[in-house]
């Protein structure tokens, strides 16, 4: 049996003793964190990871009965955790992995301190007195691009997602972090991501926790900001002066900031 440790490239460096462990976002890899990792580095220990189907993960040990819903990634965490034999986890979630993160945390409280979420989303969806930001209708036609050309698929979305197009380069960092994953897990990720409805999980966290909030984000409006912060006890929100859904990427020290604030 592969173990977790090797199954999702869990890299562990950093001169303090309180952990940080680092959960990267859709059509990303640990190295989304590489513009802010530096930063904690001196004080914390870092814990860092892939999900199967991401960077230097195991590939082969990816199924869609476990990875068709978000309960299996959060097993990972949960995994990683229990390998490390972790304690009072400070875990700092991008997109996705801040659902993951609580689904972990609602699961298994005794690992966490706190959970960061930067750019949240319980439901991506719009949905009668909801905002998510997404009609399912516009969704099915993304799925259809990116099952019939993944590849033009991350050119054309990624840069929206990370938005500054003042600064071209981010795009293209995020382009090139699509294109380095696998395409069908990309796919099927992506399904379990966007068509995912988290919202009854938020009142069953236990754990304190934060959202960041960029004032411009296409993917997380501000609204599911505030519905993060209204319906998720013990839940704090900073909007950050940033625009697109990668702040830790396009504004790492505002990112940087708002982190050591709260923790």
């Amino acid at each position: 049996m592969i173990s977790v440790l090797k199954r999702n490239n869990v890299q562990v460096f950093g001169d303090g003793t309180q952990v940080m462990l680092f959960a990267h976002g859709f059509g990303c890899d640990q190295q989304s964190w590489k513009f802010i990792i530096d930063a904690f580095t001196p004080d914390h220990k870092i814990v860092l990871f892939d999900y199967v189907g991401s960077g230097k993960s195991d590939i082969s040990q990816y199924t869609s009965a476990k990875y068709g819903k978000l309960d299996g990634y959060a097993q990972d965490v949960l995994d990683v955790c229990a390998a490390l034999d972790l304690k009072e986890v400070i875990f700092v979630g991008h997109s996705v992995s801040a659902m993951i993160g609580l689904l972990a945390a609602v699961k298994q409280p005794e690992y966490f301190k706190k959970l960061i979420f930067i750019g949240p989303s319980p439901r991506y969806l719009n949905d009668e007195g909801y905002k998510g930001g997404f009609e399912r209708a516009d969704l099915e036609s993304l799925f259809e691009f990116m099952d019939s050309n993944y590849l033009g698929w991350s050119s054309a979305m990624a840069p929206a997602i990370m938005g500054n197009v003042d600064r071209p380069e981010l795009g293209e960092f995020l382009t090139n972090s699509f294109c380095a994953t696998d395409p069908a897990i990309a796919r099927e990720f992506a399904r379990v991501t966007f068509f995912s409805d988290n919202r009854a999980d938020l009142s069953k966290l236990t754990v304190q926790s934060l959202t960041l909030q960029c004032a411009e984000d296409i993917i997380a409006p501000l609204e599911v900001g505030a519905y993060m912060r209204n319906n998720t006890p013990g839940n704090e929100m900073v909007v950050l002066k940033a625009t697109g859904h990668c702040p830790h990427i396009s504004e790492p020290a505002a990112t940087i900031e708002a982190i050591k604030a709260y923790i």
